[in-house]
């Protein structure tokens, strides 16, 4: 798995201060995707090791860490969110996922946060009603909660 690039975003998770990580070699291909370079296997790798240096750089300025991509390998998504959680477990985790359902390879307890959903342009983004991407929190009990009205302008 690879990534391309990250930023320290504010609207990608509700109430929190995000650390995004964008992953390459996406599957998915929405029409009208605004990131299609994304499609491409480019980048450097992503694991542990570039987690725990991006971590330490960013920890004191960030409240989450948010996997943007990794439909090509959900495994791994899984692994290095679980690496996360027990390193840094005062951060919240959260993947979002162009599939519009969750991978059997995603474990709830490794996750805070995950959206689900191709990006459909008749539909729109997640900051309109009409979309058709949800995302939600994991609850205690390992249920997902919608908490995707939290991006719609009121």
């Amino acid at each position: 798995m690879k990534y391309v690039n990250t930023g320290v975003v504010f609207q990608e998770v509700p109430d929190e201060v995000t650390l995004s990580i964008n992953i390459s070699n996406c599957p998915c291909h929405c029409i009208g995707c605004h990131s299609e370079y994304l499609w491409e296997d480019i980048g450097e790798p992503l694991n542990a090791m570039s987690l725990d240096m991006m971590l330490r750089e960013y920890g004191h300025d960030i409240t989450c860490l948010a996997f943007m991509g990794g439909d090509a390998t959900p495994a791994e998504v899984d692994e290095l969110a679980a690496w996360v959680r027990k390193h840094y477990p005062e951060l919240k985790i959260a993947w979002y996922s162009g599939r519009p359902m969750l991978s059997h390879s995603i474990h709830l307890e490794n996750f805070d946060y995950v959206k689900l959903g191709p990006y459909v342009g008749t539909m729109g983004p997640l900051n309109v009603k009409t979309t058709n991407q949800r995302m939600y929190k994991v609850q205690k009990d390992l249920t997902l909660k919608d908490i995707t009205k939290k991006f719609w302008k009121k």
